[in-house]
């Protein structure tokens, strides 16, 4: 088997990322929401561009698959038209954000979003894949979501804290965006190709002890679907939204907008709890632990088809289940009690690890994965 190729960056909408089935663009929600008539214009153009279907990222982002190249200005009109465009592409590449879900208009997350925002600009040039994480509610959610510089509540307030350091640097709300810049441009003149996310630079080089001393608050206990304060919360199988089927959720839930998350969740803001065969309703459903990318034909690396395989085995496989239709393992960046992973139309084990492990049995058929005991 051929090693996958790594693109090191991730698609946007100016700059889609070409797959099997046609073009990748991503929509990046500001401050992780669409209001209703976004979220449903934004079905239509999946239906009338795309393949039907909407993808929710691991960054809390919105994908259209399967778009014709000679589609894609007219498909960049219509999300301007949407207000979900970016005029500047530089300033779409930097906006990667995740945002606490559960935030109230007006709150502290949503005042710290919206000013990153409107001063990306300031931002000096950093990796493709650099985030920034607003998690200020009373408990952190975010804590285990790829972020390189986040805003936190401590006990003492607001806190700023590098990725991979324990503790953070006490701030106020006035100063906070100007010392996350401050930050990012530490890392800026600090990082090496070798070490382009936070973490690893932080572990590589130290943190200037400026940057530390301030303890963050507890971690949240992982939201589930069902009905929370802001509305109702809905899981995604593979984190695939069929777009006919979430518009008619909207408006059929009253739904005022849409939240994203990085979980495979989305929040219907002020929607009723409504049936939804066609997305995932309860917290205990085992395709809310199973993790599988497109797989093939949709993804030109990909050796196997994959969802087909997961949605089959899912109950079957105590724990968590990953099928991966490459080495890379793009669905699943940790370990998973079951991996499985393609190599030239077979299926590779792997126990407690990720795709790229060695695996403990090869070459098996899909035939013989569903008559195998996984315990």
């Amino acid at each position: 088997m051929s090693a996958p190729i790594v693109q090191g960056w991730c698609p946007g909408a100016h700059r889609p990322m070409m797959s099997g089935d046609g073009l990748v663009v991503r929509v990046r929600p500001r401050l992780a929401r669409l209001d209703a008539q976004q979220a449903i214009g934004l079905c239509e153009l999946a239906e009338r561009f795309g393949n039907g279907t909407i993808d929710l990222t691991n960054r809390a982002n919105l994908q259209l698959r399967g778009v014709k190249e000679t589609d894609h200005q007219s498909l960049l009109a219509a999300l301007s038209s949407l207000n979900l465009l970016d005029a500047e592409p530089g300033i779409e590449i930097r906006r990667n954000i995740l945002v606490s879900p559960l935030f109230e208009a007006g709150d502290l997350t949503a005042r710290l979003t919206q000013e990153l925002i409107q001063r990306l600009a300031e931002l000096p040039d950093l990796p493709a894949k650099f985030g920034f994480a607003i998690d200020t509610g009373s408990e952190r959610l975010l804590a285990d979501d790829s972020a390189d510089i986040r805003l936190e509540l401590g006990s003492g307030g607001l806190i700023l804290r590098a990725d991979g350091a324990e503790t953070g640097r006490a701030v106020s709300e006035a100063q906070a965006i100007d010392l996350m810049i401050a930050l990012a441009q530490w890392f800026a003149q600090t990082h090496t190709t070798e070490t382009r996310r936070m973490a690893r630079t932080v572990a590589t080089y130290g943190l200037p002890s400026e940057w530390q001393g301030s303890a963050p608050g507890p971690i949240g206990v992982p939201l589930q679907p069902g009905a929370c304060v802001q509305g109702t919360l809905y899981g995604a199988a593979f984190g695939q939204l069929p777009a006919r089927q979430l518009h008619l959720l909207i408006e059929n839930s009253n739904a005022t907008a849409l939240r994203v998350t990085p979980w495979r969740l989305f929040l219907l803001e002020g929607g009723a709890a409504i049936p939804a065969l066609d997305f995932v309703t309860d917290g205990t459903d085992p395709l809310r632990t199973t993790d599988a990318c497109p797989g093939a034909p949709y993804c030109p690396q990909a050796q196997v088809e994959t969802r087909g395989v997961a949605r089959a085995l899912a109950a079957r496989v105590a724990g968590s289940l990953h099928v991966s239709g490459c080495a890379k393992g793009c669905a699943r960046m940790g370990p998973a009690d079951v991996t499985l992973v393609g190599n030239s139309g077979r299926f590779d084990l792997v126990k407690q690890g990720r795709a790229g492990d060695e695996p403990c049995q090869r070459g098996l058929t899909e035939e013989t994965l569903m008559t195998m005991d996984f315990t």
